[in-house]
Order: structure tokens, then sequence, then C-alpha cells
């Protein structure tokens, strides 16, 4: 891959990589063992179109919340690209302070210095799971919206800055404004509370917002109005998001395409409606067997799910591919596969139009690697 994108492509992620290294003892040090890390994100790739919503799903421990904040340079990059396309008056900022921009338009947000991420961030923003720990506690919502303007300069006087916390609230229904903007976070319900947070995401007029599982954490009537909300956001401000979450359900109603990870990797993308009606990895297929059944007295409903044992560590990461010591289909066919599953890592080939694998039960990924 390369630093080319496609004119309605606005992100592209190529060879991330994020590693946390762990803390070693004294005799570590003293015996020179070699430092040995978690694999949170490791090697990923894959490509975010203008206006879309790309949907990032997996069990817990997969990556996907530490991909987000990568992309948004929360947390240390230890390897590969993250090429964005930010606006023009962006461009003329970044290259004001001296950072790099290829072909005038894109710029490596891997490459570029924590001191100069500051143009960026007015674009890029993020929504957090916790509506409570995400917001100070000491700050009124007035002051949680406000801080966004002062930090960046925008609002000359206390009272066009306040106009614009008005707007904020009044755009995410939290109606009248005046009744909210003296209250403080404890003060407010959970879906009253993660409203503010998507206002405070918005409050920039950002161009990409990370969304990490925003509704998991309210009660079930309450998230139909927050995904709903969301939409009407993107449709309004021509939005691009990158949500994550651990149910296909939800990501079936609000996302364009969806990426399966598992244990850092990617193994699946595709359009959401295929990708749930026509789950081609084994992974994906034990997540969407997973899904409870509306009717769980009905026992003919009742399925199997193709999965076995546990997830192992992010430290010591199976050879070849990451799901073989849980993959039942490999089991099936351990006889032809044997020497491709334990050993060789696959790649994520198209193996059907815009629906990508990484498996080697497909001749198509076979065939890529040269196997």
């Amino acid at each position: 891959m390369s630093a080319h994108m496609s004119p309605d492509t606005v992100l592209k992620v190529e060879n991330l990589t994020v590693w946390f290294p762990l803390r070693r003892s004294i005799v570590d040090v003293i015996r020179r063992k070699p430092r040995r890390y978690v694999h949170a994100v490791d090697g990923i790739d894959f490509e975010i179109r203008r206006g879309e919503t790309f949907c990032l799903v997996g069990e817990s421990g997969c990556g996907k919340t530490t991909t987000g904040k990568a992309i948004l340079r929360l947390v240390d990059i230890y390897a590969g690209h993250v090429y964005y396309k930010p606006a023009k008056e962006t461009i003329a900022e970044l290259e004001a302070m001296g950072v790099d921009v290829i072909d005038g338009e894109i710029v490596d947000i891997a490459a570029v210095p924590p001191k100069k991420m500051k143009p960026l961030r007015r674009e890029l923003q993020m929504i957090y799971q916790d509506p409570f720990g995400s917001l100070n506690p000491r700050f009124k919502i007035k002051e949680i919206l406000e801080e966004p303007l002062l930090v960046h300069g925008v609002g000359e006087t206390p009272d066009e800055r306040e106009e614009q916390v008005i707007k904020a609230l009044e755009s995410v229904k939290l109606i009248p404004p005046e009744d909210f903007m003296n209250r403080f976070p404890h003060q407010l319900s959970g879906g009253q509370r993660q409203r503010v947070a998507v206002a405070r995401a918005m409050m920039l007029n950002p161009q990409l917002i990370v969304a990490d599982e925003p509704v998991s954490m309210l009660d079930v009537s309450i998230r139909a109005e927050i995904l709903e909300l969301m939409m009407e956001l993107k449709q309004s401000r021509n939005l691009t998001y990158v949500f994550i979450t651990h149910d296909l359900a939800v990501a079936r109603y609000i996302c364009d395409r969806i990426a399966v990870m598992y244990l850092g990797k990617i193994v699946e993308i595709a359009k959401a409606t295929e990708l749930i009606e026509n789950p081609l990895h084994p992974y994906t297929k034990a997540l969407i067997a997973a899904i409870p059944e509306p009717d769980p007295s009905n026992k003919a409903k009742l399925r199997e799910v193709p999965i076995k044992g546990e997830v192992p560590s992010a430290v010591l990461i199976p050879p070849g591919c990451r799901f073989h010591p849980r993959c039942l289909p490999y089991e099936a066919e351990k006889a032809s596969l044997e020497n491709l599953c334990p050993v060789h890592v696959p790649p994520l080939v198209e193996v059907e139009e815009d629906h990508y694998v990484a498996c080697w039960l497909y001749d198509k990924v076979r065939q890529s690697a040269g196997l």
C-alpha cells in the first residue's frame, strides 16, 4: 500500500501497529531478557470513504478501541501510517508549522509531531463510551462545551461562545438549552450526558468522529434515540464516523461497512448487510451465531456457536492464523491446511466484490499468498 488515496477516501490506515511494552523486573534487566509487548493492534490496513459510517467490531480486547485512539494519536503508534485528507485551511496551517503534506492534500497523522497536532484536533474528535467519566464533574455544561472554543480560539467574545453553546445543545435536542447550561454532569441522566458528549464533539465542526461504543452504557430505550441523533448530525454536517461496537445488531443498523477484528488483526471487511447475511471468516460466523434470538423459548432456534476455547494472550500470540487454535472448520480440514493455518498468517484478500477476508479456507487467499 502507499499514500495514494482515491478521491472519495478520507482516511487510509496502512500497517497500523500499536504495541504496549510490559514492565521488566530487575532480574529480567540483569539477565538481558528481551522486552515483551502487548500486541494490541498488529499491522492492519483499511480505508474509510468520506461520509460513510465504518464499523470496527469484535469481542473485548481485540484492539478496536486502541485502533480508534491510534487514528487520533491518543496512544503512541509503534509502526505504520494513518493518511488523512484535512480541509484546505488546516493544510495551510500545517504547512506553516513545517508539517510534511503529501501531494498537497494528504497528511500522515502518525508522523505529525505531538506539538503540531492542534490544527488536526479540530477535524478529528472522539465520543467516549462512558458519558460520565468523559465529562469533567467540576465543570458546568456550559463550561464543558465552551472549553474547546477557548482552546482553539473560536469566538471573540463570551456572548459569541455562549451562542454557539446554545446552538450545540439545541442540535442534540437538549431543549430549552438554558435549563441545561448551568447544571453539572451528575445532575443529568445518562442519555442527557451522552447528548452533551456528542455536542462537545461537534463544537469545532469536525470532519471525522471516532465513536467508541457510544450507546453501550445507556438504557435500551435511549440507545435508538442517540443513534438516530448521530445519524441526523451525520447527514446535516456531512460527517464521517468510525463506529466502534461489539453489538452486531447496532452495527447493522448504523454502519455502511464493517471490519471484524480478532486479537489485533482485521479478519474480514464487507458491507454491513453482506457481512451479516454472508459471513465468510469462521470468527465472523461465530459472532453472528452468538447473537441472541428474540424468542428464547423456541429451542429450534438455539444455535451452537462454532468456536472453542478462550482468546489467547495478546502477549503470547499464536503462530500462523491467530484464530486457528479456536477454529472448528480448521479442525475439519486439518489434513489439507495443517501446513498453512498454524504456520502462515493469512493476508486480507478480496474474495468477492468489496468483501475481504483473511482465511486459508478460501482459494483466492492461498493464491494471493502464492501458497
